[in-house]
Formats: structure tokens, sequence, C-alpha cells
């Protein structure tokens, strides 16, 4: 099967590729590993999706430091890892473009500026239905207008700990959010999801899958509106195995896959990889292409994180949709001791649920229940670095190894203690940290980096290889830093950027 545009991956990036190639009359094909997620009860069933993990790859992964095979939390599925998502969608500061000395060290710049992504900003937030508020984030970066749609009202607990927030010297702003909304409701009216939260007397969001599709991923906002049209065609099942180089290596030609057990071939003029920064690091290892500089692979983030569980044990939180509020106060460090390192932003979880906080926190249920019952969930995430031994490899019989080392650890751990005690301050008395496991694969970067040196990276600015003609990098492999916000909005605003090129290449 032939296209003028092969794209491998159905995620954020591939999705972007597809909606911003389809109105050309250019044939483009996207291959995707698994098909669309089932809608159906379970969508929202805690102990499926969280304890389970009904929807996530059995792939199994070497911890390549501890020796130990991990079950990578990925999703599979047509739009990729955004299904499960918490749809927070922020772009980076144009400071995280430029070179930034952090407390372990140097997080590097990037061969573009904040600029040269700021209109493709602009059209992810309107394709994906953000919803914020211009200004009240007090490092903002400058936009074109406002957001698409007005920001999420916060609930009465959770603007009351807002304000108490302000008392004591925070700038808490509203988390900008990509939701749809019921097309029979007035924009300004009801939020649907909270009357569902409501409905069946929990939330089931952060982490889960939609079955009422109201949630901004890459299946709703990319790859249908893609497939919207005629030129643009979606085969599933497809596991791609390994690119086929042209003669002189220059090129590819396309792809070898399994097709359910099949082997299979496609082909395109231009391919394009949107897998993900380790499945993608993964592909071009087991290809051997584009690999001159010996950088696929390294360079390897994730963002150091932590679950951060806040509880007041005197005021019940009857929170159903609590994703609405973040933090930047100390993204470029602590405002009190001025000159110390970038310690990272905050922002809420969706409300999490006694099936959740017991497992996390290895409580009993009821203990998980009273905590459940007054607890505030955070999320909080530091900058990590690209060190070149941070990488993706191949291990006996072509395993996906990843070996990794967090960095920026002190600064995530000030950060936290920094925050608690305001919120000791605003009266919360019981405090849980849960740091991330590395199989928590949601913010994975930096594996194919772009630069304009080839010697440096893997693609040039544009998205192209640097050694092969014909092949894009559009996913967050291409990332040369993290920054220390979700990346999903800046996935999707350069991947439209990187379509742009292919499109004038076509």
């Amino acid at each position: 099967m032939h296209a003028d545009v092969l794209i491998i991956g159905a995620g954020a990036a591939g999705g972007a590729v597809a909606r911003a190639l389809a109105p050309t009359d250019k044939q483009v094909l996207l291959l995707n590993r698994a098909g669309f997620l089932p809608r159906e009860a379970e969508n929202w069933s805690p102990d499926l999706v969280y304890r389970r993990e009904r929807y996530k790859t059995d792939d199994r992964w070497r911890d390549g430091l501890a020796g130990e095979d991990f079950r990578a939390s990925m999703v599979y599925h047509v739009g990729g890892n955004t299904k499960a998502y918490g749809s927070a969608l922020m772009r980076m500061r144009p400071e995280d473009f430029g070179a930034l000395e952090t407390a372990d060290g140097l997080s590097p710049a990037w061969p573009i500026a904040y600029a040269d992504l700021a209109p493709y900003y602009d059209r992810a937030e309107a394709d994906y239905f953000v919803h914020g508020e211009r200004g009240s984030d007090p490092l903002e970066p400058p936009a074109a207008g406002p957001y698409p749609h007005p920001a999420l009202a916060h609930s009465p607990r959770v603007a009351e700990v807002a304000e108490r927030l302000r008392g004591v010297g925070l700038r808490p702003f509203a988390l900008p959010m990509g939701l749809l909304r019921n097309a029979e409701r007035d924009d300004a009216g009801p939020f649907v999801l909270r009357e569902l939260f409501r409905a069946q007397g929990r939330e089931t969001f952060d982490g889960y899958p939609d079955l009422t599709l109201l949630k901004a991923d890459a299946e709703t906002c990319g790859v249908r509106p893609a497939l919207a049209y005629p030129n643009v065609r979606l085969c599933t099942g497809v596991t791609v195995t390994r690119l086929i180089p042209s003669a002189s290596g220059r090129e590819v030609r396309g792809a070898e896959a399994l097709v359910d057990g099949q082997a299979a071939e496609f082909s395109g003029d231009l391919v394009v990889l949107a897998c993900g920064a380790v499945n993608t690091a993964a592909l071009l290892l087991r290809s051997e292409v584009a690999n001159g500089s010996g950088r696929v692979g390294r360079h390897f983030m994730r963002h150091t994180t932590t679950k951060f569980y806040s509880v007041d044990t005197g005021t019940p939180n009857e929170t159903y949709f609590q994703k609405t509020l973040a933090l930047n106060d100390y993204y470029w460090g602590d405002p009190d001791a001025p000159g110390g390192p970038p310690l990272g932003h905050v922002h809420l979880m969706g409300k999490h649920l006694p099936e959740m906080i017991g497992p996390d926190l290895g409580l009993s249920p009821c203990e998980a229940a009273r905590v459940a019952r007054h607890s505030l969930d955070w999320w909080v995430q530091t900058e990590d670095l690209p060190l070149a031994e941070n990488r993706v490899r191949l291990g006996p019989g072509g395993q996906t190894v990843v070996e990794y080392r967090p960095t920026n650890g002190a600064a995530h751990m000030r950060l936290m203690d920094l925050f608690e005690a305001k919120l000791q301050a605003v009266g919360f008395d019981q405090f849980f940290r849960v740091p991330m496991p590395l199989r928590v694969m949601n913010h994975q970067c930096g594996t194919a980096r772009m630069s304009a040196n080839p010697e440096a990276g893997v693609v040039d600015p544009t998205g192209r290889a640097h050694e092969v003609g014909n092949l894009y990098v559009a996913d967050a492999s291409v990332f040369p830093s993290s920054g220390a916000t979700n990346p999903a909005l800046t996935i999707v605003a350069n991947a439209y950027r990187t379509a742009e090129h292919i499109a004038e290449a076509l």
C-alpha cells in the first residue's frame, strides 16, 4: 500500500500531521498498532482502568539500570496516550527554548524560538478546545488573543483554597484544559462532565478514557477530523517493525510491518515517525537509519514528577471535577530566595478515588476513603535534563531497554517543601508524596533531538532527519529540553509546524 505521506503512529503528533495535511490533495496513510479504544462502561471503572490497566499495552520494556522488566504504561489505541491523559494543555515559556541553568546542570537551547511555535500554539489551542483565562498565569507566555473558550469554573472547595493561597502570597491561576462542550448546551452553561460525575457519584477523568468523547484528545481533535477528508486513510492493527532504506541509505522507501501476524509492507514518498519518544527511538535503532551522530535514543527525558496529596482533616472536599487550578510561583525558583534554580510547576489532578489512593499509599479501603474525602490531589513536576547517558537502546532479541537516572531531584523536593508550607498555612495538616516510577511514560521526550548541527542531533529544525531526506520525526522525540509544563500542546503545535514543512517538501 502506497501513500504520498506515510505516518507511523496515530497519537498526538501523528493525528496533528494528518489533520494539517488533510486539506491538501496528497494521499495520507496513518498506521497504528491498535484500533479505536472501545467506548464502554468499563472506561470509567477505577478497578479496571487504574488497578488492572485495562487499556494499557502488555509490552514489557527493561529498566537497564535496575535489570528488571516492567510493563510500560502506554496506550496504543488511536489517540495514543492522550486517550488517558488529563487534558492539561499549556505552552512552554519563551525562556524554556533558551539555555537555562538548573540545579543539576544546563538545560540546552532549542534551535527554534518560542516565536517560531507561537502561531502553531494558537492553532493547537483552537483545535483542542482549550479553556483558559489569559493573564491569570503570572508567567504566561505571549499569545495572539484570548483562549478559544473561557476557563472552567472552580468548585466551591477549590475556589476557597485558591483564595486562601492568594492570602499567603501565591498566585494560583486557571489551568488551561482541553474539553469539548455538549453541542446542545450554551458554551457558558453547565460543565457537562461535571454533571455526569455528580450523577455517578465520582470523577473518572484524569487517567481514564472518556466514553462521551468530550475530552479533547488526539482521536477527537486530530485523527477523526483528518479522516473526514477522502485522501486520508487509517490502517490499524499494524505493528511497524522496521523502516526500509533505499539502496543509497539517503532515503527510506517505507516500512515493514506485521498485520494480524502476517508480514506486510507500506511505502511512502515521505515517511513521518510519530510513535512516541521511546518507540520512535527503538524503531530507528532497529532500522539502522538516521544515526550517524550516535544520538538516536539518547537524551531521554520524562520530567521528575510526584503525586502530592494534601489533606485537611477538618474540611471535606465535595468536588466532583477538580482539575481547574495551577501554580507557577516556583517555576523560575523560590521567590523568597532570588537567584536560585528553577523548581517547577504544580496543578490539580482529577479528584482521586479511594480505589486509586489506597494502592498509591498502601492504605486500607476505610482509610483510603477518609483520605479521599478530605484531599486535594496535586501533580508536581520539575524539568529533568537531557543527559546523553539517559537513553533508549535495544537489548537481546530487540527488547526495548530504558536507562534513566532522574535529575533535579533536590529542586523537586524543594518545590514540594515550599508548597507544603503554604498549604499548612491555609489549613492542610496531612501530606503524602508518591514519586512516579519509570514505567509512567506520559511525558517522554528527547530521543531524536532537533539540532542545527547534524553532529548534535537526529533531525533538523524542521523535523527532517539530517541524513535521510524524506524521513521526518514529529513527536516529542525531537525536544532538546522539556521545560516543566505538560508536553502535549507543544507536541501538537510542533507537529503542525513540521507538517507545514512537509507540505512544502511535497
